[in-house]
């Protein structure tokens, strides 16, 4: 088989998600005929039928869904080729993306990148990180977003590879004057009886949450959704709600918000974070600098 031609490619995956020549035509300001040679050509060229005409438009075949996410994996690859050369071009030896949840991003990664990058051999290297929950940080990282994904353990990151990365401790975190407050340490039944302040349904910590409580047969009340723990802890502040916060994260504000950290006693309120890639065989020079530093840093907790 020939030489896959990228534009061809591009102009595949347009007419797939529009589902229409005519508007894939339109996005990429090429003539309706124009693309459908190309599609005829590259049908002749794979040797199968890879779209199915319909009374509105078109859809991939079997064969067809497979090669869109072949091509998409490509253009993906001839993108990040691109930006690349450009950084080599602009001085840069190395660029590397990292995907991270909230805990790992508020607790400690922002400052261990910024030690990474405060070294003389890695000053060259740039870095760029994007808060995400954990399983779009699995499927960016899978489908070739970004190098690095940073998130719990307890996430399922299915064939990518790990290494393990830092440890926190979730704790309750109430106003003060709460009826919790008089604990040294409660369990997780006991804050089910109060109304919560919790982060996006399909975060790690929430999806867990919301396990225990049904193992429990207790509801789980949210009262209140933020996206970091910042605004967590301001609800909490307000008296509206009480929330399950890493102890690295609510130690920073307790004091300065009048608050009160309990300690959890579960098992599982000890939380491992890992680096996940998809192979470590496959990673750029900068970004195993980065991952053989993350994962063997001293100070790991």
């Amino acid at each position: 088989m020939r030489d896959l031609d990228l534009t061809t490619l591009r102009l595949y995956v347009s007419v797939c998600e529009t589902g229409n020549i005519a508007r894939a035509g339109e996005r990429a300001n090429i003539v309706g005929s124009a693309i459908s040679k190309r599609l005829a050509q590259l049908e002749d060229q794979v040797g199968t039928a890879l779209l199915v005409r319909k009374r509105h438009g078109v859809e991939p075949t079997a064969a067809g869904q497979t090669l869109l996410e072949h091509a998409r994996a490509m253009l993906d690859s001839a993108a990040r080729i691109e930006a690349d050369m450009q950084n080599y071009a602009g001085g840069a030896r190395g660029q590397v993306r990292i995907l991270a949840s909230v805990s790992a991003m508020t607790e400690s990664l922002a400052d261990d990148v910024a030690n990474f990058l405060q070294q003389p051999a890695h000053r060259a290297i740039q870095v760029d990180m994007e808060e995400r929950v954990s399983p779009e940080i699995v499927r960016g990282v899978r489908e070739g977003h970004a190098s690095l994904g940073v998130c719990w353990d307890a996430a399922d990151v299915g064939s990518l590879q790990s290494r393990p990365y830092r440890s926190d401790r979730l704790g309750i975190v109430v106003p003060a004057g709460h009826p919790l407050g008089r604990y040294e340490q409660v369990t997780f039944e006991q804050t089910l009886d109060f109304e919560h302040v919790s982060l996006p349904v399909n975060s790690a910590v929430q999806v867990m949450l919301q396990r225990q409580a049904a193992r429990l047969g207790r509801p789980l009340r949210r009262r209140v959704v933020v996206t970091n723990f910042e605004a967590s802890l301001r609800v909490v502040r307000a008296g509206l709600a009480i929330s399950l916060v890493p102890h690295e994260v609510a130690a920073h504000h307790a004091d300065a918000f009048g608050l009160r950290v309990i300690r959890l006693a579960e098992p599982w309120a000890e939380r491992r974070f890992i680096l996940c890639f998809r192979d470590a065989q496959s990673l750029t020079p900068a970004a195993q600098l980065l991952v053989d530093h993350l994962a063997t840093d001293k100070g790991r907790s």
